[in-house]
C-alpha cells in the first residue's frame, strides 16, 4: 500500500447567486478540488473566490471541465466532434487559468465531468480529445482518469502525468466503469460502508465490482462527491478511515 493518498472533491458547482454544497467546509477535509470551470457550473466570481479558499487551505486546484448543460448539470449526453470537445476542454482550461491567476493560484491538473468523463471511459475518440487539449494547453497539467480505460490510455499516449482515481460512493460495473445511477447499488449512501470500501480498495490495489470482482488497479486519488445530503459526513468518514489505515493525505500534483 502506497503511504500517501489524495482526497478529492468536485467543488465551486454553483452558479450565480445559487450554491451547491458547503465548499467551504470540504476544503477543510479534501486535499484537491476540481473547479467546474463554467459549462455545467460555476462562473468567475465562484472560480476565483474557490481557488482564494482552496490556497488558504493548501488544496490543490484542478480544472473540471464537462459539457455545456447548465440546466443538466453536465449530466446529459451531448452529441459533440471530437474537434469541439477538444477545444471546449482547453477553453475551460484556459478559463479556471486566467481566474487561478487573479487568486495567485496556479491549476494543478484536469478531471473531465460528468456526462464528459463518462464518453471518454467508453470512447477512445473522446478521450483522445480531452488528452490533447490538456497537453496543447499545458502538458505539465496531470490528468485525473479512471484507470484501466479509454481515457487512462489517452492521457498516456498524449504523454500526460496520470492520476488513477476511485470513487468512494459510486458502485462499479464489471468492466470497471461506474454504474448507472439510477442502477440498484450505483450511489452508496452510508458514509462508514463507503469509507470501509475504500480502505479495502486502497490497500488492495484494486476497485471491488458489483458483481464481487475485483479489478487490479492504481489508486492516486479517492473522490467525494460534495453534492449530496450528507456529503460532509461522507468526506469527514472516508478521510478518518484512509488516516486509520496509516495513510498520509496530501494533494496528487502539489498544491
Amino acid at each position: 500500500m502506497s503511504a500517501r493518498i489524495d482526497l478529492n472533491a468536485d467543488l465551486g458547482e454553483g452558479f450565480g447567486p445559487w450554491r451547491m454544497g458547503d465548499d467551504a467546509a470540504l476544503l477543510d477535509i479534501v486535499t484537491s478540488a476540481n473547479v467546474a470551470c463554467g459549462f455545467h457550473a460555476g462562473d468567475p466570481h465562484i472560480m476565483v473566490e474557490t481557488v482564494l479558499a482552496a490556497r488558504a487551505r493548501g488544496v490543490a486546484v484542478g480544472a473540471h471541465p464537462g459539457f455545456s448543460d447548465l440546466r443538466g448539470f453536465g449530466r446529459n449526453r451531448i452529441l459533440e466532434s471530437p474537434s469541439r470537445i477538444e477545444r471546449d476542454v482547453a477553453y475551460q482550461i484556459g478559463a479556471l487559468q486566467a481566474c487561478a491567476a487573479l487568486a495567485g493560484g496556479r491549476v494543478t491538473h484536469v478531471k473531465a465531468h460528468g456526462a464528459l468523463a463518462n464518453l471518454a471511459n467508453e470512447d477512445d475518440t473522446i478521450a483522445a480529445a480531452i488528452a490533447r487539449a490538456v497537453a496543447a494547453v499545458d502538458p505539465s497539467l496531470v490528468l485525473v482518469v479512471m484507470p484501466g480505460l479509454p481515457a487512462e490510455r489517452a492521457g498516456e499516449r498524449a504523454g500526460l502525468r496520470l492520476a488513477r482515481e476511485i470513487y468512494a460512493d459510486r458502485g462499479y460495473a464489471a468492466d470497471g466503469t461506474l454504474l448507472p445511477r439510477a442502477a440498484p447499488g450505483a450511489v452508496i449512501h452510508d458514509p462508514q460502508a463507503a469509507a470501509e470500501r475504500v480502505a479495502r480498495m486502497v490497500g488492495a490495489g484494486a476497485v471491488f465490482t458489483a458483481d464481487g470482482r475485483s479489478i487490479p488497479v492504481a489508486i492516486d486519488t479517492v473522490c467525494v462527491h460534495g453534492d449530496g445530503a450528507a456529503a460532509l459526513t461522507l468526506a469527514r468518514t472516508v478521510r478518518a478511515g484512509l488516516e486509520a489505515a496509516g495513510l498520509t493525505l496530501q494533494p496528487f500534483a502539489g498544491s
